[in-house]
């Protein structure tokens, strides 16, 4: 069967339990349909780059699947009728990746980086060289 990678954004309205539950309807539909899932990513809750039916922020996940056409067909068909489901997006893979995904990599890169302590602090007191007076003034 095809191998493919399916993200979906669910409205920001909607709690992390019941994106879960979401997720694991999906998965069920295509476990019924013969296929089977990999691996399972939830990349939160993020801002969106416009605004998508008046929302600003949407929860994010990746679901590796490997399935048949049809039963692809058929979860896309029922995440069009959920309200709860802003956009969705299917892309046929040639295999899927093990490692952890760009945006859980970035993600850690981040985390890493907040507990340093030794980054200088935004707008702290920097020496920024002798500027000399206005014009006009003496210094």
């Amino acid at each position: 069967m095809p191998l493919y990678e399916h993200v979906f954004l669910a409205r920001q309205d909607v709690s992390a339990q019941q994106v879960e539950q979401m997720v694991e309807q999906y998965k069920t539909l295509i476990t019924e349909n013969e296929g089977s899932v990999g691996k399972v990513e939830s990349w939160g809750l993020r801002t969106l780059a416009y605004r998508i039916n008046k929302n600003r922020k949407a929860h994010y996940t990746l679901m590796n699947l490997d399935a048949s056409p049809a039963a692809i067909a058929e979860m896309e068909r029922q995440m069009r009728l959920n309200e709860d489901i802003l956009r969705f997006m299917t892309l046929k893979v040639a295999e899927h990746e093990e490692e952890p995904s760009a945006m859980m990599q970035k993600r850690d890169r981040d985390d890493r980086r907040r507990g340093r302590g030794d980054r200088p602090e935004r707008g702290g007191d920097r020496d920024r060289g002798d500027r000399g007076g206005r014009r006009g003034e003496d210094s």
